[in-house]
């Protein structure tokens, strides 16, 4: 097998988020699902964002905010997602390549236009998002370069993605690629109602074998497992999975491996700005800390850094120099 020149490849959705403050009672107002994501149609997404206050637009979509973490701390990064020939598909494709991440993903012509995600952030910093996929979901097998799959150590993929069929069958033959190639599959479960949908798929997958680094939160656990009891989920898929990260918010996190189980605090911040991204971001830090070769412990603890970063201001994206918060561990 040869030496991967990649060291993360993702597959995710290309989405610009708009992201604005709002009260508590305009979610009531609404009748959002308050700290959730909720797929919406190109009316609602026009209802929304009717809706919002003064907005700011930032490139977005899970798996792009991991890797745009993973970057950051200087780890060498590829994308694969679809955006439109648009104007919002030309701010994603310029931010991301900004980022250091290679991109090559062929723009769409026509409708839908490229995705974006409407953010109500409440005092608390709690978000509320509302996901209009547009061209993501359109997401071909065609678009994958499994030749750079092949190169990546790891492969990551974005539970979200999983919902529409076309990408869905493209992250599939993905992992194909990625397996044949000896490489690694992250898998990250994103929330559960994508479980709700498709829990069957993700306990088939691991069953067989083809996740070697699953991402979840406490409530996605309990979702796929069946247990609300946090260390009975863990139970149930340890054996199963070379690698379960699960985090727990002020809580912290935990990694199971090898037998063993690891744990490590939340990392205090002054203020809960927006917790919009802090799963992207811990899985950003504990991956860069991965694949350079860190043991659990210091992977959980480098992923904790870079969450409690994120939620310290608005948006997905890093503000602060993560190598420099990394320390060591960068």
């Amino acid at each position: 097998m040869s030496q991967p020149s990649i060291q993360v490849i993702a597959i995710g959705n290309a989405i610009v988020d708009v992201m604005a403050p709002c009260a508590d009672a305009l979610i009531d107002q609404l009748g959002l699902v308050r700290g959730g994501m909720t797929l919406v149609d190109t009316d609602r997404a026009k209802e929304l964002y009717d809706a919002m206050g003064p907005a700011r637009e930032i490139s977005g979509g899970s798996a792009a905010n991991t890797l745009a973490g993973l970057a950051a701390l200087g780890s060498r990064c590829a994308f694969i997602g679809q955006v439109a020939d648009d104007q919002l598909g030309e701010v994603f494709a310029h931010d991301i390549r900004a980022g250091g991440i290679s991109f090559a993903t062929a723009s769409r012509a026509g409708d839908p236009p490229t995705a974006r995600c409407l953010i109500f952030v409440t005092p608390d910093g709690q978000r509320t998002m509302n996901t209009f996929l547009g061209a993501s979901q359109f997401l071909p097998s065609a678009a994958l370069d499994e030749a750079a799959i092949a190169r990546a150590e790891v492969l990551y993929l974005e539970g979200y993605l999983w919902d529409p069929e076309e990408p869905r069958a493209a992250m599939r033959r993905a992992i194909s690629a990625a397996r044949d190639a000896g490489r690694k599959v992250a898998f990250t479960l994103s929330d559960a109602f994508v479980i709700d949908r498709h829990g069957d798929d993700f306990r088939a997958l691991i069953e067989a074998g083809e996740i070697d680094i699953l991402f979840a939160n406490h409530v996605e656990l309990a979702a796929l497992t069946g247990h609300e009891d946090f260390h009975l989920g863990i139970d149930a898929l340890k054996a199963k999975v070379p690698m379960l990260v699960v985090t727990r918010g002020e809580h912290g996190a935990v990694a199971a491996t090898g037998g063993a189980l690891y744990e490590v605090p939340a990392v205090p911040v002054e203020r809960v700005v927006d917790t919009t991204g802090a799963g992207d971001l811990f899985a950003a830090g504990f991956l860069h800390a991965h694949v350079n070769g860190h043991a659990p412990e210091a992977c959980l603890k480098l992923g904790a850094i870079c969450a409690a970063e994120i939620i310290s201001h608005y948006g997905a994206r890093p503000e602060a120099n993560l190598r420099d918060l990394a320390g060591p561990l960068a």
